[in-house]
């Protein structure tokens, strides 16, 4: 199902004499443009998660690496195609989207091409500044405080700031190893062991990944318990008592990872109450918005992070929701003295006059890695070429194509709801009485049984559809409840393809429910 024209997969290898030459280069980008702008065009037509199995790759190429240029592009529209999960198709509804654009593209394009490693100033100034320019301005779009912004009248000297990492992964480990250090600074380092990170049950699992690396006792990692009476967002009381009782035990709190828009349901966590609580006892605060945050542009979606004002740090990736490529992840800090106290090297052969002058940012000394890509070209052009007015537009566009699929679940008695919908995801599921057909008020019906048979068949469902390339969505269980997720973002969705979707989950619904018997009641 679906293929690329082949009147354009020439000839494709790298054949010149120089690896870089502008003529061959020239030629081949052309060929490569007309190749992605046909597999948008077509995208719709293939099936949206891949269908091939594990290791379908290694029985059609050779075991070794060719001697000689070889043709190309044939190769990747035969082999590699197939075993590509579209999440640009606009029929993608899994996880959460990886929204691209042609201004997000073409400055990837520009910040490949121009292929600078700018790990400080020196090494490439454009890059560093950009940054400094687009973290202000997104920053001030989302209005964050100015204590997380770049002062204007000392670029420098300012405490606050943005910096570009890969992902919320590595936003996270920065900004723990950066409150790792200062508390160890204070209390010494030898007490490492009696540090506690804290979080909810539905915090991303890239916190626990975090604190194993930056050295966080296992026993000290709290995900304390929500529920759906909270819509399950970390409530401030559970938050103190879990740290009052650790006090108690002679250990030291840390760190608190608040969520803006939970991967499982969207979960809100309440910012400023929980601030309230950690800045008690002296707790670094990260807010991890990194799907939901893009949302926040818009007026109608800026409370959701209210109380950021005391938090320490605050991240979102752009490359999900605000229609920049991977990889992107947007991190303010308050202060980013305490990142390059954590993360800086300055070994000599890096020593330079702009860096000694303290004049200029080294964004080395804010991530982990020494290296680091010139991010901030792609999302200076997603900025400038569609402005703010059109990116709310574009993010309201899949807010409503989501409050239109939640209504057409309204409409079908066998499914609900099983969390609120807040941005542009819709958690619903087949109910159990859909699926026990009115028999669950019946003498002998095994109610201890009920929600795990609905889980199954919900899983089945879920999988039925994937499988038949149609569409694609994922899952998540929150409070035992097995639910299937439907994320819109996807760039090329329109409102068609939310309806087309409905109708292949309604199908496929009537299929699995005439394979129910009364066996799952007994």
């Amino acid at each position: 199902m679906g293929s690329l024209p082949t009147d354009n997969l020439e000839s494709m290898s790298i054949c010149s004499q120089n690896p870089l030459d502008p003529d061959e280069f020239r030629r081949q980008g052309h060929m490569i443009i007309d190749f992605l702008a046909d597999y948008y065009k077509n995208v719709e037509s293939y099936p949206v998660r891949s269908q091939v199995e594990p290791g379908y790759l290694s029985k059609r190429l050779p075991e070794t690496a060719p001697n000689h240029s070889e043709t190309i592009l044939q190769d990747v529209q035969n082999d590699i195609i197939p075993g590509i999960t579209h999440w640009q198709s606009p029929n993608y509804f899994a996880y959460f989207p990886s929204s691209g654009s042609v201004a997000g593209f073409l400055g990837e394009m520009l910040s490949t091409g121009f292929n600078v490693v700018g790990f400080n100033w020196m090494s490439s100034p454009a890059a560093t500044e950009l940054e400094s320019i687009v973290m202000n301005w997104l920053g001030q779009m989302l209005n964050l405080p100015k204590s997380f912004l770049f002062s204007s009248d000392d670029n420098a000297g300012s405490s606050g700031g943005g910096v570009l990492q890969g992902t919320t992964c590595e936003a996270i480990l920065c900004t723990l190893t950066a409150s790792r250090d200062k508390m160890l600074n204070k209390i010494g380092r030898e007490n490492i062991n009696k540090l506690v990170v804290y979080a909810s049950d539905q915090t991303h699992c890239a916190l626990q990944k975090a604190a194993q690396i930056a050295g966080i006792n296992p026993k000290n990692f709290r995900a304390i318990a929500t529920s759906k009476a909270t819509d399950f967002g970390l409530s401030p009381q559970a938050l103190l008592s879990t740290i009052l009782a650790d006090i108690e035990s002679g250990l030291v709190p840390l760190f608190l990872c608040a969520t803006v828009g939970t991967t499982s349901s969207t979960a809100v966590d309440p910012i400023g109450p929980l601030c309230e609580v950690a800045k008690q006892f002296g707790i670094w605060v990260h807010v991890d918005a990194a799907y939901a945050g893009s949302a926040c542009i818009c007026p109608e979606f800026r409370h959701f992070i209210d109380g950021v004002e005391e938090a320490d740090s605050f991240s979102l990736n752009a490359h999900k929701w605000f229609f920049t490529t991977l990889d992107c992840c947007c991190l303010w800090v308050k202060d980013s003295n305490a990142l390059v106290k954590a993360l800086s090297t300055s070994p000599e052969y890096l020593k330079n006059k702009a860096t000694d002058s303290k004049q200029v940012i080294d964004y080395k000394d804010w991530q982990i890695a020494l290296s680091r890509r010139f991010r901030s070209m792609k999302l200076w052009l997603v900025l400038r070429s569609y402005g703010v007015a059109n990116l709310r537009s574009f993010l309201r566009s899949h807010v409503k194509m989501a409050k239109h699929f939640d209504g057409l679940i309204a409409m079908d008695k066998r499914f609900e709801i099983v969390v609120p919908r807040t941005f542009a995801m819709v958690c619903f599921r087949l109910k159990p009485a859909a699926i026990f057909n009115g028999k669950l008020g019946e003498n002998g019906v095994d109610y201890n049984c009920i929600e795990e048979k609905t889980n199954e068949i919900n899983s089945k469902l879920l999988e039925s559809v994937n499988a038949s390339g149609s569409i694609y969505m994922t899952h998540a269980v929150v409070g035992g409840v097995y639910m299937i997720r439907f994320a819109v973002g996807a760039t090329l969705t329109e409102e068609r393809h939310v309806s087309m979707a409905w109708k292949v989950i309604q199908e496929h619904t009537d299929a699995i429910l005439g394979t129910v018997d009364d066996s799952v009641v007994a």
